[in-house]
């Protein structure tokens, strides 16, 4: 049969950060979060700027763009994470390299007192890349080339943005555009059969001349000299 398209609700998330690591002081500064249903986006997102209270290091800004004079004005963690947490729900997370955000989104929880987001619920796209295609490039411009998704929109990285493209990868990496479609059934029966609209059976085409049929090819014999349908 058909496999079935699953309807669970999950996050594609992703953020933007100061720098690497949340020990050193490396705060969020943008997340993005696209509501998947099917694989396929429902065009529910949510998406924040964040001022991290710190200064912001050139070579992060050089990555996304985002300023500290921009950010300052930004509401912080805190002010965002009720409607962060509200949104995400108890959903599965799809997530790039997983470790990386779960990383600074607990540390940003637990300044403010909130339980940590457990890591069992997250989807990590870079091992579903690994376990696809092993020892080819697993980075999310990587699999944007391999299947062919137009990255021209994206001069700096967004957390909005990449969790669009991410959307578009996992799609790929969880079995393409028609998850679940299968063109013939188990047993060789018709995939076609039971289908809402499917077309009815048509009872075969007679092939024997009618007594009319005959009639008129042997008129039209008449008027032919030497008919091969006679010798």
């Amino acid at each position: 049969m058909t496999a079935a398209v699953p309807t669970t609700r999950e996050i594609v998330l992703d953020t933007e950060t100061t720098g690497l690591d949340p020990g050193a002081g490396h705060r969020i500064v943008e997340v993005g979060c696209l509501e998947v249903i099917g694989f396929v986006p429902t065009g529910e997102h949510f998406r924040r700027y964040v001022n991290p209270e710190r200064d912001m290091p050139a070579e992060a800004e050089a990555i996304h763009g985002l300023t500290g004079e921009f950010l300052a004005g930004q509401p912080t963690f805190a002010e965002v994470a009720e409607e962060f947490l509200a949104f995400i729900g108890d959903a599965p997370l799809v997530i790039h390299n997983a470790s990386f955000d779960l990383k600074f989104l607990n540390a940003e929880l637990s300044r403010i007192g909130s339980p940590a987001l457990d890591p069992a619920r997250a989807i990590d796209t870079v091992a579903l890349a690994r376990r696809r295609f092993p020892g080819a490039q697993a980075s999310l411009d990587a699999l944007c080339r391999r299947f062919e998704i137009d990255t021209s929109a994206r001069g700096f990285h967004g957390a909005l943005l990449d969790c669009q493209l991410l959307a578009e990868v996992y799609l790929e990496l969880r079995g393409g555009r028609q998850p679940g479609f299968k063109l013939a059934r188990a047993g060789g029966e018709d995939p076609g059969a039971g289908r809402e609209g499917a077309r009815p059976a048509r009872a075969p085409r007679p092939h024997t001349p009618s007594e009319v049929e005959r009639r008129a090819h042997e008129a039209l014999l008449t008027t032919i000299k030497d008919p091969i349908w006679r010798r």
